[in-house]
């Protein structure tokens, strides 16, 4: 079986281990944390770096560090993980969705403004897949009607939109450290701003909201999402390489991209780039035409039985049974997030992939798809 993604850590990731094994440095005590947080707030231009467990719980503290309450609203869109809306809904607000659009796979931000109301707090924008939502059009509705903007660049480690570091934009930003992503830790995640007091609040919440007079005493309810020195080993030794794991990632999809075209009729491709970006093709997706008779589930179906890894896209926002079950988006309709569901599948990815493992995993796709 090629698996559909493989992590790269053959840096300096057992050295830095074995250092902090040896010096009894494993907590989040440890101070890689701060030489973390400092790194990776540096290649995002940003001030402030807050280093957490994983990355659904930095967009819990982005919601609530925003101050977003019950009853306010967050435009996001439909098609995304579920991360992003659970964290809107567990703080009583209301999460708004957006369609996407067909060939970047990001929300339409053409569709956002229709969609603010008064009780519009913030746009939460996640970029998908490897290129970055058109943020122009965001900050400018941000700024005209007073929203906060929190931009989920879980997958954009090392991609820039108009030259300027994805995770840069948002009032905060936040990043996942998930074995699948360019950076790993394992597990982990990342809230990158600029605003002091901003980051002084994610400080505080990430670590059971303990204040620094008396320590266990409590003013208000925090979580325990810290992250560990050997979480920060690990990333502190990615980092070094991250520009190299960019430039291999986008020649794997130029790879991938040039084995594919005689499918073009079958399969809908990447976008490689646009007038903003470059595709950084965090994973390699494509969506089955609807010449092909069958859908995503049953393509990987298929290739599971080749040996071959794969993941379905997103499933919508809109159709999630746990939001329907809270009378949420009953009525709601997003064809175009619909069908990349339904039709849409990535193939084996990661760092560690052999070009002789995207050879056959070609080979084997053509197969099915003949």
């Amino acid at each position: 079986m090629i698996p559909v993604n493989q992590p790269l850590l053959n840096g300096n990731e057992k050295e830095y281990l074995g250092k902090a094994i040896d010096e009894g440095w494993i907590s989040s005590e440890g101070p890689a944390v701060k030489t973390f947080e400092k790194q990776f707030a540096a290649i995002t231009n940003r001030q402030f770096g807050i280093a957490v467990c994983n990355g659904s719980v930095a967009l819990d503290l982005a919601v609530k560090a925003l101050d977003i309450k019950e009853g306010d609203e967050v435009i996001l869109p439909s098609f995304t993980i579920i991360s992003p809306a659970a964290a809107i809904i567990r703080c009583g607000a209301i999460p708004v969705l957006i369609e996407s659009d067909p060939v970047t796979w990001n929300m339409d931000v053409t569709k956002i403004e229709a969609r603010i109301t008064s009780k519009t707090k913030a746009i939460l924008v996640v970029h998908i897949y490897g290129l970055p939502v058109d943020m122009d059009p965001v900050l400018e509705l941000a700024k005209k009607y007073n929203l906060k903007v929190i931009e989920d660049a879980a997958e954009m480690h090392g991609q820039t939109y108009k030259g300027r570091p994805c995770g840069s934009f948002g009032d905060i930003s936040t990043f996942s450290f998930y074995p699948n992503k360019h950076i790993t830790t394992g597990e982990g995640g990342m809230l990158v701003c600029n605003d002091p007091a901003l980051a002084e609040r994610c400080y505080l919440l990430r670590n059971l909201a303990f204040v620094p007079e008396r320590r266990f005493v409590h003013y208000e309810l925090g979580w325990n999402y810290r992250f560990t020195h050997l979480q920060a080993v690990l990333g502190i030794a990615q980092l070094e390489r991250l520009n190299e794991f960019v430039d291999k990632k986008r020649q794997m999809g130029k790879l991938y991209t040039a084995l594919f075209t005689d499918l073009q009729d079958k399969i809908e491709l990447p976008l490689a780039n646009t007038t903003y970006a470059d595709n950084i093709y965090w994973v390699y997706g494509m969506i089955l035409k609807d010449t092909v008779a069958f859908d995503a589930q049953e393509m990987m179906k298929r290739l599971g039985a080749e040996g071959i890894g794969s993941r379905p896209f997103f499933y919508p926002m809109h159709q999630q049974p746990v939001f329907n079950n809270m009378g949420l988006y009953k009525d709601e309709k997003y064809p175009v997030a619909e069908r990349m569901s339904d039709r849409g599948f990535y193939i084996p990815s990661g760092l560690g992939l052999l070009e002789s493992e995207m050879l056959e995993v070609s080979e084997k796709l053509h197969k099915i798809l003949s």
